[in-house]
């Protein structure tokens, strides 16, 4: 069972940029990160885009949700930046598609090193294996549903809303 991970880019794919003094795109990490972690899972990469999530509008949502429709594979992974994660996660989740879906993300570049990206990736792409269909949220060691989770601002971590 192939997972596919699609790539939009956030924090996750950053780069310090040293003649500018910050962070910008250059190309995704995830080549390197499944090769460094030796995963064996097959996988089949999908660049969709590579953009900051605060910057992400209507039209790359949709651009999100046209990969998940065309899809062969029934599981994907989604990275993405954390700032507009649950957002995406909720047009794909009203969407209804009958697939497992994770989007996952990083607090800290990939690139910069001491980032949890490596985890979260872990952790998604064990979530799209086993979880049934559906649209979800792999952070922070934890598994949330697309209409049952909120990002934390104060605290960098998602968390489940209170009742």
């Amino acid at each position: 069972m192939r997972v596919r991970i699609i790539i939009t880019g956030g924090t996750f794919d950053k780069d310090y940029d040293e003649l500018r003094g910050s962070l910008t795109f250059r190309r995704t990490h995830l080549p390197q990160i499944l090769k460094q972690v030796r995963c064996t899972v097959p996988v089949v990469l999908e660049l969709n885009q590579l953009i900051d999530s605060l910057e992400m509008g209507p039209e790359n949502r949709r651009k999100i949700l046209a990969s998940c429709r065309k899809s062969r594979e029934r599981r994907i992974l989604i990275t993405h930046g954390t700032d507009t994660m649950v957002e995406t996660a909720r047009l794909l989740g009203e969407a209804g598609l009958r697939k497992t879906i994770v989007l996952t993300g990083a607090m800290v570049p990939y690139a910069m090193g001491n980032s949890d990206a490596i985890f979260n990736l872990g952790c998604g792409i064990t979530a799209a294996e086993l979880l049934p269909d559906g649209v979800y949220i792999a952070m922070n060691g934890r598994i949330f549903r697309w209409d049952r989770v909120r990002k934390n601002y104060e605290q960098g971590t998602f968390e489940e809303p209170e009742a």
